[in-house]
């Protein structure tokens, strides 16, 4: 019903688009214009193409249209360079997505300007897939309501598997946080 109500709108602004008088053409060319807008704001829907690159446990780079589009993990965060388990995260996200077609289901953007997404290949969610084998945490910041990734970490730290095996593992946030400090004396001498 609404598909037919789009389909009279765009065959209104169609035959509004004929009409040699100024106010059609200017409502043609708001419609024109709005349409745009909307198609435009259409990026957000979820798409597929492929990983063409893996920057770490996290983030990925992936074909959408020829372009490439760097994609952060939705909901999780896997240990930085320099942590116990970067290099195995960074392997498994390699070894599930890279060269796949892959399916990006897109929920943000970030301060650094990358898509932060949900992202499946082979039928496999790899946010979740990560956090079940205990290669992330579940960043309770950016994704405070997702109770399923909630429960993997749990089992995941009830079972000691990946970072979990660690007595105190170190969130990457707070690594960051440390490296960041001890890194901005040096910068200013």
């Amino acid at each position: 019903m609404a598909q037919n109500r789009y389909i009279e709108s765009l065959q209104g602004a169609f035959s509004l688009m004929y009409c040699p008088n100024a106010a059609s053409l200017f409502r043609a060319f708001l419609l024109v214009f709005s349409l745009s807008v909307f198609l435009s704001c259409s990026e957000g829907a979820t798409f597929s193409g492929k990983c063409v690159g893996v920057a770490d446990g996290d983030t990925i780079t992936v074909l959408k249209r020829g372009k490439a589009v760097r994609v952060r993990l939705y909901g999780i965060d896997c240990p930085e360079r320099g942590q116990d388990f970067y290099r195995a995260a960074k392997a498994f996200t390699s070894e599930h997505v890279y060269g796949k077609i892959v399916e990006v289901s897109p929920v943000d953007q970030d301060d650094y300007g990358r898509l932060v997404a949900w992202v499946s290949a082979d039928g496999k969610n790899l946010n979740k897939e990560l956090v079940a084998g205990g290669l992330a945490w579940w960043y309770k910041r950016y994704a405070p309501n997702s109770r399923e990734l909630a429960k993997l970490e749990k089992k995941a730290r009830r079972e000691r598997i990946g970072i979990w095996s660690h007595p105190n593992p170190v969130p990457p946030w707070e690594f960051r946080l440390e490296h960041h400090y001890k890194r901005l004396p040096s910068a200013l001498n």
